[in-house]
């Protein structure tokens, strides 16, 4: 029971504990929030049943009773909440209801005057184990659960990132005046959301808070009507994995010489396809072979051991039995090589014996001043240095992008695009089990490498969420970082006693961190491969304007609804822009924004029209349909034509085919070129696509590249993704 005396938030949590209790009451939640700002509602304690009445007729009718107990965590599915009661005799029932449901659980009663409210929303505050506090907002009432309208953020929580947060949920109609009444006071949520963030970081015995609902009254003031608190022990996850030093882990992809430990002439052993990929990529530094056999494999010779090697060697890579690794710790040791590259699988991915093996290593490895890379990865490359050790034979050229995947497969394919598409590669690794190198050594990494422009990840898990979070905060404010998520399902049966921590699963806290640290997120492998592709190539637009040029109707109309749908605006063309453009196209063209070129094929008058729309002030980037590609359609009609009328010279397909060519390369040539001017982007999507046809279009000298997509989906999909970026980057503060 609270006395009369005030008790501030550590006196009322101090008592709670000194009570073993696992939750405050409501009356004392309450208290808690209302020294953090969070508006609550004016309420009495009652103790002795016989004195509801004279209460209520003080407080006024219609009234809600609630039970009041530490126990009492969901009082409403226990029918523990009586609402609009406008009469003492009804009161007096409802009590006696509640009395006896409760049972042993009372310990008194809440009395509260009956607030009118069409719109009901819930926030609250959770414990995540591997990124920390983290408070919600969303929804409220008795369907948030059921809804999943939601955002998250993670703690600490300032007034913008607050403001953001509320934006976000789906039901922005009830964020404005709704149905006769106000628009909810957005300070008032605001500091519910920033209270919550405060608490968080004062009140390390708080595990969980649960406000639902917010109710919003007519005239828009917001009030916390049910609040919960659970105590606790917050359980954040062990740190396993100690820092690496980023100039360390550079001097594994820069390596002079190298020996390849289970080197094999069997095409169907690892050991023989990262040696040759090595020796037929070019690699200028030393390879060495070592296999117990000895002898020689392509003409080279085998050493039995790695202390056999005459010469220094700065990278081991193994590809033997896991069962098989750990004695060759010593050999290193011995011959003094301080970076591995582990090929071999069966560690910690094969279950608890396996870990127990990966962490044995590790222990060895640290205790010799080895650093491993790996296990059970595919393996590294380095453009720069001609270096390709990894066991899928695609040799990308050197570039500013670097790719990071903790699964094979995925690093194949980004692998294998980038090489196609002609996207320079700054370097890669697959990361593996990360024993000792994590994502977040490599974000580290990424951050002071001048070398490196866009950073591309694949992530199924991060060891330490707080340092991943922080560290790609640090590293997005220079530079983007684009990531796709693997495993994004339920973290499994939550027993919370909250909504909130009901509401909280893994890849929901993990798109969170995401959002706050301005991490690019793609929702598939293709996405991906094409986001890399634009932020590679494309200057970020500076807004969210985008004028559309195109070969037809429909596809404009294509292209505005996918505009709408991924926060882009398609704006109307101005009377200047309107009258330069009828100087240059017929005129029963569209007179209006998406611009149809009704057909026109003139390269000049193509390229006069994006020119004027880049000048634009109202425009902040381009995307063209249909100019790109049409040779592949020409090239059809002419082999048809030929086919069917002899008279027409073949010789007469191939030079127009030519011309088409020199053509379309003329064309991405000066957009890239205009790019450069004007530093806006400019985005085609191909009229038609063959099996010669690129993303990437790289233009010598230039800075920028050109991008051509396949469907007008792909192209505002990029552009939606760079824009959100670059607004990131103006709120928190580009380093470029």
């Amino acid at each position: 029971k609270l006395t009369g005396r005030f008790m501030n938030p550590s006196e009322i949590i101090a008592k709670a504990i000194g009570e073993n209790r696992a939750a405050l009451t409501e009356a004392e939640a309450k208290l808690v929030l209302k020294q953090y700002r969070v508006p609550v509602v004016e309420e009495k304690i009652v103790s002795n049943i016989n004195n509801i009445g004279d209460i209520a007729r003080e407080m006024g009718y219609p009234v809600v009773l609630k039970g009041l107990g530490s126990r009492l965590t969901h009082k409403t599915e226990r029918g523990l909440v009586k609402l609009n009661i406008k009469t003492q005799n009804d009161l007096e029932a409802a009590a006696i209801y509640i009395k006896d449901a409760a049972g042993d659980d009372l310990e008194g009663f809440l009395l509260q005057p009956m607030l009118e409210g069409k719109r009901e929303f819930v926030a609250g505050l959770f414990f995540d184990a591997q990124f920390g506090p983290v408070v919600m907002f969303g929804l409220g009432g008795v369907f948030t659960e059921a809804i999943g309208d939601v955002v998250f953020r993670l703690v600490p929580l300032d007034e913008e990132e607050a403001n953001r947060m509320i934006s976000e949920v789906h039901a922005k109609k009830l964020l404005g005046d709704f149905r006769g009444e106000k628009a909810p006071d957005r300070d008032d949520l605001i500091r519910v959301l920033t209270g919550l963030s405060e608490i968080a970081m004062n009140i390390p015995e708080i595990r969980e808070i649960d406000i639902n609902p917010l109710l919003v009254s007519p005239d828009g003031r917001v009030t916390a009507v049910d609040a919960l608190i659970v105590l606790g022990e917050r359980g954040l996850r062990k740190v396993t994995h100690a820092p690496v030093e980023p100039m360390a882990i550079a001097s594994l992809f820069y390596p002079r010489s190298i020996a390849f430990i289970g080197a094999s002439a069997d095409l169907s052993k690892w050991g023989q396809l990262m040696f040759t990929n090595v020796v037929a990529g070019h690699y200028a530094g030393k390879v060495y072979l070592v296999n117990p056999r000895g002898g020689e494999i392509a003409g080279r010779k085998v050493f039995k051991t790695v202390t056999e090697i005459p010469d220094p060697v700065d990278l081991a890579v193994i590809t033997i039995p896991a069962g098989k690794v750990l004695p060759v710790i010593d050999e290193l040791r011995i011959k003094k090589i301080k970076n591995v590259l582990l090929i071999s699988s069966g560690f910690g991915e094969t279950g608890a014996e396996g870990k127990a093996l990966e962490e044995d290593l590790v222990r060895k490895a640290r205790e010799a001043g080895i650093l491993i890379l790996g296990p059970n990865t595919m393996g590294i490359c380095n453009p720069h240095c001609s270096l390709y050790c990894t066991g899928t034979h695609v040799r990308p050229k050197p570039g500013d992008t670097v790719l990071v995947a903790q699964s094979g497969n995925l690093g194949t394919q980004l692998l294998a695009f980038a090489e196609k598409e002609g996207i320079g590669i700054r370097a890669f690794s697959g990361s593996g089990n990360e024993a000792m190198i994590t994502i977040e050594d490599y974000l580290d990494g990424f951050e002071i490498d001048p070398m490196t422009r866009t950073v591309v990840m694949y992530i199924e898990s991060v060891k330490n969420g707080r340092r991943f979070f922080e560290s790609a905060r640090r590293v997005g404010r220079k530079k983007p970082v684009i990531t796709l998520k693997g495993g994004r399902t339920q973290a499994g049966a939550h027993a919370a006693a909250s909504h909130t921590g009901a509401m909280a699963s893994n890849t929901k806290v993990f798109d969170a961190a995401c959002k706050q640290a301005g991490i690019i997120l793609a929702r598939q492998s293709m996405e991906l491969l094409d986001l890399s592709a634009a932020f590679s190539s494309l200057p970020l637009p500076g807004g969210n304007r985008v004028a559309i040029l195109t070969l037809g109707g429909g596809w404009g109309v294509v292209a505005s609804d996918l505009c709408a749908e991924n926060g882009l605006i398609v704006p109307q063309l101005s009377k200047g822009i309107i009258e330069k453009i009828n100087g240059l196209l017929p005129p029963f063209w569209s007179h209006a924004n998406p611009v149809d070129l009704v057909a026109e094929m003139n390269t000049d008058i193509h390229m006069a029209i994006i020119e004027e729309l880049l000048q634009w002030e109202e425009c902040d980037a381009i995307i063209h349909m249909g100019i790109i590609g049409r040779k592949i359609m020409v090239q059809s009609v002419l082999e048809s034509t030929v086919s069917v009328d002899k008279s027409y010279d073949p010789k007469m397909v191939a030079d127009n085919l030519e011309q088409l060519k020199i053509y379309e390369q003329g064309l991405v040539e000066k957009t890239v070129r205009i790019m450069g001017k004007y530093h806006k982007p400019v985005i085609g999507v191909y009229l038609l696509t063959d099996e010669t046809t690129r993303t990437v279009i790289e233009i010598e000298g230039q800075k920028y590249k050109g991008i051509v997509f396949a469907s007008p989906e792909r192209a505002v999909k990029s552009l939606s993704r760079m824009y959100q970026y670059s607004l990131w980057q103006k709120v928190n503060g580009s380093e470029d």
